[in-house]
């Protein structure tokens, strides 16, 4: 069928597969919409066989597909190996140096690539015949695919196969910053606090990292209208973070403020007290609106009366010159912005392209804005690098875990600086699934697998970089983005998207090269519905996966708790996570009662209870039977921590603590399914009562202390065992 050939040619698909043994077809209206967010026309059958004739010829003419891949451990890529005898290829390399060139059949490189050959992103040149006299045969220096009948320019990758993965079995905390407030605090988390609980959780407690939300740059909210998106998976730029993490207070120019500024700065930080106790004494919701209104105008007066040092200014011109185009277009929407409001679709036309002269006028008639803007992120980069240097010194293996959002929102600063690479009147979600019958839409616009290839990745290596500077691990979001992700055309339901595949050995090898190249880990959140392949190609190179206790059954057997020595090891093995009920509320099932009275449930009150508390009752008769509760079932405090007993027990390289468990929480800070319902992402950490617990609590708590002393405790059961965490090896009996 043409429209099935057209849609395959680029990574479209006409159907999918839900479970084994089930095909669901997509409508074609998804599938030539997708299409048309690519730039083809599909739609018409005379459209469809003209895109289809016109594709077919273009790739038999293209000696090399856009970007082509290397591993330093593999044989010559498919593209360069299949080349035919006589071709001239020619690499430069990133950065510079000496080409490298070989005439293909290349004699010593069946093996590989040659050994000279550093890793990075190379340009490739090929050229079947001889330019004529006086023709430059590498013309300019920026690698577009490109060909003109006798050659072709591409990128190349060439990367290590896989990313390090820890030297050492090792535990940490995972915690949502912006709900771990101290006394310093102005009224959320902020990367002071991330610097103390990092020095504080690893000298007490020995743990080698500390994972947190995503710090991306949010969108701000309008001056005049609703609040802000307090989620940090929805930001307007994951490429920079947000100075609403900032302290103030930490910011060096603080202590030269004098006079009234020095009196104006103090009353902000009274109010911003006033803010902090209403939250940890009054239960009022973090607010992350109002917080950034005071500091915003605190790091204003403080940047605008504390002239920045010698040492200072050339720090930041090395900011500035690093980070180039990327923060000044980010700096200026957010100059724009304030402006015009916080979505871009809506400014006057002429400033919509961050390229055209008006939107070059207005940022140099805003360039005092621009600059603030700059400022801010090289202030959040240098507090991030702080707060990892921190905790690097105090001994942590690891140090702090970033979180990469799966997407950007579509008005924000990268959707505008990047909308070449955005597919239009398109958005990421998910597929209709068990737990999900009308499938999701994330309003997240996704990337372009075209544009990236023939940027070379650009933006994506651009985004790892940035975030991978100041951490010794990345957590991806729904890491099998970087395979496929499911596209929802504007204005249609979940239910009517279709997949869109990428370039997985491409993602994967930008991913591992830059992982390599900042020294890092990499995790990947694989949890729910994953396509055949995924989780062994991402152990393939190093990438660690997800498991959470209560999903890991031996689900193509007896369907019970999957043994601890039958864990996958290269995971993170975790009781809960922010969009799963805390431990305590799961074993007291109170998450069933706060999705009924919310109406979230599908099925009748008691069965819901029913079924949560054979879960749950299945999963402690298997812990007593261990011995891992050794007082036996009906202490709380003793079931958390037999169920970190567990984890312990596990093959996993890595255990993370949420870190509300040590205290009882009962709350999540993101209930799927829910928007204005329930406070998602506006909870502080509190008590098993409900009362927010401040950082200098969590040091005391002694609830806190019997928890982590698990981990000092001499394992249950061997180590390093265990390679599937969804099915028990051969021999293996269910616990």
């Amino acid at each position: 069928m043409p429209l099935s050939r057209l849609a395959a040619s680029y990574g479209v698909a006409t159907s999918y597969s839900p479970s084994p043994g089930r095909t669901v077809p997509a409508t074609d209206t998804a599938v030539i919409a997708a299409l048309a967010a690519l730039g083809v026309d599909a739609s018409t059958p005379q459209a469809v066989r003209a895109a289809l004739t016109a594709r077919e010829a273009e790739l038999a003419a293209r000696p090399l597909p856009p970007t082509v891949v290397a591993w330093t451990d593999g044989p010559l890529p498919p593209p360069l190996a299949a080349l035919p005898p006589g071709t001239r290829v020619r690499v430069e390399p990133e950065g510079g140096g000496e080409a490298v060139e070989w005439v293909a059949p290349a004699a010593g490189l069946t093996e590989g690539l040659p050994e000279a050959l550093p890793v990075g992103v190379h340009v490739l040149r090929v050229r079947s015949r001889d330019p004529g006299p006086g023709t430059d045969p590498h013309p300019g220096n920026a690698p577009r695919p490109s060909t003109d009948g006798s050659g072709a320019t591409a990128h190349l990758i060439v990367a290590p196969r896989r990313v390090k993965t820890p030297g050492r079995r090792t535990h940490g905390l995972l915690v949502q910053l912006y709900s771990l407030l101290s006394r310093h605090s102005w009224g959320m988390g902020d990367l002071g606090d991330l610097a103390e609980l990092s020095a504080w959780s690893c000298r007490t407690l020995g743990t080698g990292f500390v994972q947190v939300n995503p710090l991306h740059a949010a969108v701000p909210s309008p001056p005049d209208g609703p609040g802000g998106d307090p989620s940090p998976y929805r930001p307007s730029s994951r490429r920079f973070p947000d100075p609403v993490h900032l302290r103030v207070e930490a910011v060096p120019e603080y202590a030269y403020l004098t006079g009234e500024a020095r009196g104006r700065v103090d009353e902000l930080c009274r109010r911003a007290g006033l803010l902090r106790d209403a939250v940890l004494r009054q239960g009022a919701l973090i607010d992350r609106d109002a917080v950034w209104a005071l500091k915003r105008e605190a790091l204003e007066v403080l940047l605008r009366e504390v002239p920045l040092g010698p040492g200072r200014r050339a720090a930041y011109n090395a900011f500035l010159a690093e980070l180039g185009t990327a923060l000044e277009d980010h700096a200026t929407w957010n100059a724009l912005a304030e402006t015009h409001g916080p979505d871009w679709h809506s400014w006057p036309a002429a400033l919509r392209d961050p390229a055209s002269p008006a939107t070059a006028r207005a940022r140099r008639e805003a360039m005092d804005r621009v600059d603030l803007h700059c400022r801010l992120a090289w202030l959040t980069d240098t507090q991030l690098a702080t707060a990892q240097r921190t905790a690097r010194e105090a001994g942590m293996d690891i140090g702090l875990v970033h979180d990469l959002a799966v997407g950007v929102h579509p008005g924000g600063a990268d959707a505008w600086a990047q909308q070449r690479h955005f597919a239009p009147r398109m958005s990421v979600g998910a597929p209709p699934d068990a737990f999900n019958a009308r499938g999701q839409d994330w309003g997240l616009p996704p990337w372009r697998p075209d544009r990236l290839a023939e940027s070379g990745y650009a933006p994506y290596r651009a985004l790892l970089r940035g975030l991978l500077r100041n951490a010794g691990a990345l957590r991806i979001d729904h890491v099998m983005g970087l395979f496929r992700l499911w596209w929802v055309p504007e204005g249609r339901e979940p239910t009517e998207g279709t997949y869109v595949h990428y370039d997985a050995e491409a993602m994967l090898a930008v991913l591992v090269l830059e992982a390599h190249r900042a020294d890092a880990l990499v995790i990947g959140e694989d949890l729910g519905t994953v396509e055949p392949g995924v989780r062994e190609t991402l152990r393939e190179h190093g990438v660690l996966g997800t498991s959470v206790l209560w999903f890991e059954r031996d689900w193509e057997g007896t369907g019970r708790p999957l043994p601890a020595d039958a864990w996958r090891a290269d995971c993170v093995a975790t009781a809960t996570t922010h969009d799963l009920p805390p431990t305590a509320a799961r074993l007291t099932g109170e998450h069933v009662q706060l999705r009924h009275d919310l109406g979230l449930l599908t099925r009748p009150l008691a069965q819901e209870r029913a079924e949560a508390a054979a879960d749950v009752h299945e999963w402690l008769g298997a812990l007593s039977r261990l011995g891992m509760l050794p007082d036996g079932i009906g202490c709380e405090e003793d079931e958390i921590r037999a169920v970190h007993r567990f984890l312990l027990a596990t093959p996993a390289r890595m255990i993370g603590i949420w870190l509300p468990d040590a205290v009882g929480d009962r709350r999540p800070q993101n209930l799927p399914g829910t928007w204005d319902q329930y406070p998602n992402w506006r909870l502080p950490v509190a008590d098993a009562a409900g009362h927010p617990v401040t950082l200098e609590d969590l040091a005391a708590s002694p609830r806190l202390h019997a928890l982590m002393a698990v981990f000092g405790e001499r394992p249950r059961r061997g180590d390093g065992r265990g390679e599937s965490a969804r099915t028990a090896p051969p021999g293996a009996q269910p616990v």
